[in-house]
């Protein structure tokens, strides 16, 4: 909406709005904690290994020193020469650039992780406006940014004038050594100087992290209308969503005919209904409906049941209510305890019958009051006790 300000965004970013704000190229980063990193990893480098780059140089400036008076009479050979001495100037101080550009690209992947966006790189013409550019000069942004560097001045300078009173007494005991000491100690004192000082920029990223990120989010975040209009493009149009409905049934239902072969009897209703129940007697106090269906899908069940030899036993009424009175993975209803203990006490003693021996009685399950349900599910009234079976 066009009337909205950033007042009216109270909303925490959500993640796709922060996938997409990254496919934009906008992530946190921090140009004091990058400058912090690269330059106390410069100024580390050469104090510990400077003596490495200052051989090198110094063997290339006594080079340089010493020509020929050709040199002198021939000015292509002295430029040639002294290109020489440049490039080779560089590549000794390769090792240098290079740990910079990996302390830099380290620094910036490890606060707002790795990316490349072709839309961050891409002219932008809103930029060339010299309205919004007079108001950047002097906006209340660019104030902000002053009175850091100020603030930031002033911590380095403490740091710095720290150093210079603690050291006061070596920097005069410099000049009383020989040349060669004093020139060392000379660029150890200074090198010690330039890492103590640069710890204050340590503090300025800490403090310049906690800051970005805080706008950083602030920026992103969004309006109660942003939040349900993205919810409604995730869930998709009602098309969709039926057919992510669908295949998340045939899903269920895979799972479900999966479980047929491991249930103890099927109880069904032959044109309408398929229960499969499965008891342990060791873990559980009540039967359990490991699948159900309905016509096509209790057709499904039985035809599996059969290819696994589970027992079928056809009940109507009893079918009709574990069906509708039961949900998947459920204990069977209290109030049909009996009726179905009936069934399955039937089943094992199929399953243990010898020859021989005279073989078990059907039972004739009858349902309780108040459990009778039709084939839509409506509450129907108990049939006759002569049809109870049926």
């Amino acid at each position: 909406m066009a009337d909205e300000t950033q007042d009216d965004k109270t909303e925490e970013p959500t993640q796709r709005r922060m996938e997409k704000a990254r496919e934009d190229g906008q992530v946190l980063r921090s140009q004091d904690a990058t400058m912090a990193a690269v330059t106390i990893m410069v100024i580390a480098v050469l104090y510990f290994g400077g003596y490495w780059f200052a051989d090198s140089l110094v063997g290339l400036f006594e080079g340089a020193l010493a020509f020929d008076t050709i040199f002198a009479l021939e000015p292509a050979l002295a430029i040639g020469r002294l290109g020489d001495f440049l490039g080779s100037s560089l590549l000794s101080l390769v090792p240098l650039f290079v740990l910079a550009m990996i302390t830099a690209v380290g620094t910036a992947a490890a606060i707002g992780g790795f990316v490349f966006s072709g839309k961050a790189v891409a002219p932008k013409f809103s930029k060339l406006n010299p309205l919004k550019g007079m108001a950047r000069i002097f906006g209340l942004k660019a104030l902000v940014e002053l009175i850091k560097a100020v603030l930031k001045f002033s911590l380095v300078g403490s740091f710095a004038g720290a150093f210079l009173y603690t050291h006061f007494e070596d920097m005069l005991m410099i000049g009383q050594g020989d040349i060669i000491q004093a020139i060392g100690g000379s660029i150890e004192l200074v090198m010690k100087g330039a890492l103590i000082t640069c710890m204050a920029l340590l503090v300025i990223a800490a403090v310049d992290i906690t800051y970005q990120s805080f706008d950083f989010m602030k920026k992103l975040r969004m309006t109660k209308q942003e939040v349900r209009d993205e919810m409604k493009d995730i869930q998709g149009q009602p098309e969709v969503r039926q057919k992510i409905r669908q295949k998340q049934r045939e899903m269920a239902e895979q799972r479900m005919l999966e479980d047929v072969p491991s249930a103890d009897v099927i109880i069904t209703n032959p044109q309408h209904f398929s229960v499969a129940l499965k008891y342990d007697m060791d873990t559980a106090d009540a039967p359990r409906v490991v699948a159900k269906g309905k016509d096509f899908m209790a057709l499904q069940i039985r035809k599996i049941a059969n290819e696994h030899e589970v027992e079928i036993f056809e009940a109507p009424p009893l079918a009709r209510s574990l069906y509708f009175t039961t949900e998947i993975g459920a204990f069977i209803p209290e109030a049909l305890f009996y009726s179905v203990a009936q069934v399955i006490a039937y089943v094992y003693g199929l399953n243990s019958m010898q020859r021989g021996v005279e073989p078990v009685k059907r039972p004739r399950p009858k349902v309780p009051k108040g459990m009778h349900f039709d084939e839509f599910g409506n509450q129907d009234k108990p049939s006759k006790v002569g049809k109870e079976g049926q």
